[in-house]
């Protein structure tokens, strides 16, 4: 009876270890397609002309031919210094870090 029991123990052990190993994998595997689904979403959204134009307006602050776009900095108006101080601190545009980087090159070369 021992020698039975001590043969089953260890491929009853990896059945167990098996069945929770693919437990996990089915759960990576679920997060793995959701991860797909959304990036074929915003693959969609990307390939979306008025998206596109949208984003570039807000993120890049582009403007159309013949518009007059207005960038508003800051809602406070004009605060002290030690109010701006205490802030959180402005990360400059895209277009201001490039220029900056191109003063500097031009001032070592």
């Amino acid at each position: 009876m021992c020698a039975i029991a001590l043969s089953l123990a260890y491929p009853v052990r990896e059945y167990v270890a098996q069945r929770s190993q693919i437990s996990q994998l089915q759960k990576r595997e679920a997060a793995v397609r959701r991860d797909v689904r959304e990036l074929t979403e915003k693959k969609a959204r990307l390939g979306d002309p008025e998206y596109v134009k949208r984003e570039a307006r807000r993120r890049l602050h582009f403007c159309e031919p013949g518009e007059q776009c207005y960038v508003v900095l800051d809602g406070q108006g004009g605060t002290s210094e030690q109010e701006q101080a205490a802030g959180p601190t402005r990360t400059p545009p895209w277009y201001e870090t490039l220029w900056k980087s191109v003063e500097a090159a031009d001032r070592q070369g």
